[in-house]
């Protein structure tokens, strides 16, 4: 890629080569149908753009994209459940197929109708070059596990991207810290996880130990693979936005949906629930609208009853905290209820007593929010996790079924350094490092200087030690 830094078309060409090969390692058949997407969805974003000036034309452009993308995903996604549903009620007269679930089809097909939604809407002209949509769609770093890229972030870096140093370098730092998150944490939360998950009579203490265990593993396994996806974007000159921000720190459930899957969230609120008329309507549209970008979220994870009642579970919690929130903004205590969205730790001292409450109450208020968001959150884990709705709900019942507790000693003994680390990193002990040492003097930031790549060194080395070691290494997202 370096080799051609001057020139930009052969450079997106070099990438673009390369996220095919890559793409084509993982099945060579599943080729065909990504480069069905790229060119299915070039042709669109050029009949929609609005310099056509046939507003018939480009609504209809626009219409034929959501309809092919939805199409494709729904044959190789959700065809097999909904027919096998179907027979259910009615035996079906023929097998039903069994459809493998393409590598990354739920990212693509998303990329490819926010390239068409954008040029339509004017947040981006549409491309030419074939080989440019090509890119934007098929782009390694991003490709199989997200964040999902929406096409207005990256239009103008296609062609007008710097690469520098400082960014190839911070991008190879970024990369070590997702890499270390998976292997180093998330791996271990994973043999927990499915050790209590895979139990038959777990009993309470070890049900517990699995949920939390797996409320880390796809913590730490998600936001480093987007950690990962940044990195490299970096290493190449794009930008893309941040996934996640410290999602378990949230005091109520909206506010760990601002922070978890930012970008799978960002594009629910731009593309389905804005357009439906967001909150600025009655109660009953309202919750409405809530109602059908849950359902596409629990749907958009699997076909399966899991995920549909996963987002009708959040739906309720989401829907209660908005209808609410004028009720519990009046009866707050002045001054106890914060910057929206913003947690007493992360301010500073100064503002903290101001902002934060008057003595206890403030930090009580805040000890409520995140405990109550936070089991919520577990809970919702299970549903997530479990095998089927029974599986899910025998599980739920274990965990507030008292047993004898060996399995939860022997792995809790085992695994304690790792959920101290997962329990630790999940705070933003990263941005209190780098605000403690900005404010100290020259000694302190110059040893922070030169500890940070030597830490970054020695977390490369253990997760490529851990890798070598053992070959248990579970890729959540791609089941979804």
């Amino acid at each position: 890629y370096y080799l051609f830094r001057r020139h930009t078309g052969v450079k997106n060409i070099v990438l673009l080569a390369a996220s095919l090969l890559f793409y084509a390692w993982g099945g060579p058949r599943q080729l065909l149908l990504i480069l069905l997407s790229i060119v299915a969805n070039w042709l669109f974003g050029l009949g929609a753009e609005e310099r056509q000036g046939d507003k018939g034309r480009r609504r209809g452009c626009l219409i034929a994209a959501i309809v092919f993308n939805l199409a494709l995903l729904f044959v190789f996604k959700y065809l097999t459940f909904t027919l096998t549903m179907m027979d259910r009620v009615v035996p079906l007269p023929f097998t039903i197929p069994v459809i493998g679930l393409p590598l990354g089809i739920s990212f693509f097909t998303f990329q490819g109708m926010s390239y068409v939604i954008d040029v339509y809407r004017g947040r981006g002209h549409a491309q030419k070059n074939l080989l440019d949509v090509g890119l934007y769609i098929a782009l390694f770093p991003q490709l199989v596990a997200g964040p999902i890229v929406r096409y207005e972030t990256v239009a103008e870096q296609i062609h007008h991207r710097r690469e520098t140093f400082d960014d190839f370098s911070c991008g190879v730092c970024r990369f070590v810290a997702g890499l270390a998150k998976k292997v180093l944490i998330s791996n271990q939360m994973a043999l927990v996880a499915d050790a209590a998950f895979g139990a038959e009579q777990p009993g309470a203490a070890f049900a517990w130990l699995g949920a939390l265990a797996y409320t880390f593993q796809i913590y730490y396994d998600f936001s480093g693979y987007s950690d990962m996806a940044i990195g490299l974007g970096a290493m190449f000159g794009f930008r893309f936005d941040e996934n996640f921000n410290y999602p378990y720190i949230s005091r109520s459930v909206s506010e760990f949906w601002r922070r978890w899957h930012i970008s799978l969230g960002s594009w629910f609120r731009d593309y389905v629930y804005i357009p439906l008329g967001g909150s600025r309507v009655g109660q009953g549209r309202l919750l409405r609208n809530l109602a059908v970008v849950w359902l596409l979220t629990g749907l958009w994870h699997g076909a399966s009853w899991n995920f549909i009642l996963w987002g009708a579970y959040f739906f309720l919690f989401l829907a209660a905290e908005k209808l609410l929130k004028p009720i519990l903004n009046k009866a707050a205590v002045p001054g106890a209820q914060g910057e929206p969205g913003v947690p007493c730790f992360e301010k500073s001292s100064a503002s903290r007593a101001a902002s934060c409450g008057k003595g206890g109450i403030g930090i009580a208020a805040g000890a409520f929010g995140w405990l109550y968001t936070f089991l919520i959150v577990i809970f919702g884990w299970v549903l997530f996790r479990a095998a089927d709705l029974h599986a899910a709900f025998t599980y739920l019942g274990e965990m507030f079924t008292p047993r004898a507790g060996e399995q939860f000693l022997r792995y809790f003994t085992a695994k304690f350094p790792y959920f101290a680390a997962a329990a630790v990193f999940s705070l933003p002990v990263t941005r209190w490092v780098s605000a403690f040492t900005a404010k100290r003097g020259r000694t302190l930031r110059t040893a922070a200087a030169v500890g940070y790549p030597i830490l970054i060194a020695l977390l490369l080395m253990l997760s490529v030690a851990y890798l070598i070691k053992g070959t248990y290494n579970p890729f959540i997202y791609f089941n979804f």
